[in-house]
């Protein structure tokens, strides 16, 4: 397959970026998005231009690293990670527009790759639960609900990729908070944090520059792992009972 690409370069974060024109040609059909910008790199590094960059990592749909506006889609069409999508998914001799998620919080770096540290920050905030250390406990020895259990892995799928910030026209990172929030707020060992997680979490995401949900819910729709927007309500309602009991400790 040949395709006609339209790619963002940018020396650096700090410089005047610009789309350039490129040719995919013999671009197998079963090739992954990445792999034909493999294909494109290894032409230009024959021909002594500059590749283009851009972030890859487990290939599997795991890590979160590929991300890419593709057609003015995080991701590109259909569900799924960049890593997931195949070149058959568009048509032969198709123009396709690929450029880096654009968001305050997260600058550019060059080319394709953008600086996603605000997410580690993020987590840092908040994202974790003191237990004891030492030997795992007995599996049966602390009941969790199946209801409970089933929505905190929902959120934990959460793979921090930013699709949601750069699909939100407010740039929120609200989905991808909400999930670091529930996924532990739901279990019997994340509930000595509890208050302290949402407040530490969403004042650094504030902090860091992100806006705020307007329910405009094209987060979810672009989500690869399929993140339900309901997690920020429940991210809104412990944060309000969070602060409430914050002023009564005052």
């Amino acid at each position: 397959m040949n395709f006609k690409l339209k790619v963002w370069r940018q020396r650096s974060g700090t410089s005047p970026g610009s789309f350039k024109d490129y040719d995919a040609k013999d671009i197998p059909a079963e090739a992954s998005f990445l792999e034909m910008l493999d294909i494109v790199n290894e032409s230009l590094n024959e021909n002594g231009e500059d590749p283009i960059a851009f972030d890859s990592d487990c290939r599997e749909g795991i890590c979160g690293m590929c991300s890419l506006v593709i057609n003015g889609i995080p991701h590109g069409p259909g569900k799924g990670t960049t890593c997931q999508l195949y070149m058959r998914r568009f048509a032969e001799g198709e123009t396709i527009w690929i450029e880096p998620f654009r968001a305050a919080a997260l600058p550019p770096v060059k080319d394709l790759v953008v600086d996603r540290s605000a997410f580690d920050c993020i987590i840092e905030a908040g994202g974790y639960i003191v237990v004891r250390t030492g030997s795992a406990p007995e599996a049966n020895s602390l009941p969790v609900p199946k209801h409970d259990a089933d929505l905190s892995m929902e959120a934990a799928a959460c793979i921090g990729c930013g699709a949601c910030v750069a699909a939100c026209p407010n740039s929120s990172a609200m989905l991808f908070v909400s999930a670091k929030v529930s996924h532990l707020g739901l279990l019997p060992q994340g509930q000595a944090e509890r208050d302290s997680r949402v407040l530490h979490m969403v004042r650094k995401m504030d902090e860091l520059g992100f806006g705020n949900c307007r329910n405009h819910y094209e987060c979810e729709a672009v989500c690869p792992a399929e993140v339900s927007a309901t997690f920020i309500s429940r991210l809104n309602r412990d944060y309000a009972v969070a602060v409430i009991r914050q002023g009564v400790a005052v």
